[in-house]
């Protein structure tokens, strides 16, 4: 079928990336806990540190987060196999579709400055999309 063993060799080499890099994609974080009457505790706990805190004379705190917001598990797992199973019907020619496309597909960035009034529930949420 191979007429080279170096070109059979490299098929080998890349199969299973866009199966590892689609199961390695990052985690979707729980917008919700940006909602409204939410404590900062649990936007602490679902987000990390902000990168950034202002306090105004009036004790309102806005906290600035940048973080990327990836997929669910099953949608990861679903894209693994989805990869598993193109290449193997493939024969480890769906590595150059399906690699580039995990590259691409690797979450989104997302900044949100979150308003918190002084008892520390948020009261405003403001998401932008950075990419």
């Amino acid at each position: 079928m191979f007429r080279r063993p170096a070109s059979f060799a490299v098929l080998l080499l890349l199969s299973g990336c866009s199966i590892g890099m689609a199961s390695r994609q990052p985690p979707a974080k729980d917008l919700t806990k940006l909602n409204p009457g939410t404590p900062r505790a649990q936007v602490l706990a679902e987000f990390g540190a902000p990168q950034g805190t202002e306090v105004a004379a009036d004790h309102v705190r806005t906290d600035h987060y940048v973080f990327v917001q990836g997929y669910s598990q099953a949608a990861r797992t679903s894209r693994a196999r989805l990869h598993g199973a193109a290449d193997t019907v493939t024969l480890g020619l769906w590595e150059l579709i399906g690699t580039p496309t995990e590259m691409i597909f690797d979450g989104s960035e997302l900044q949100a400055d979150v308003t918190y009034e002084p008892g520390r529930d948020v009261v405003r949420t403001s998401v932008v999309r950075k990419k």
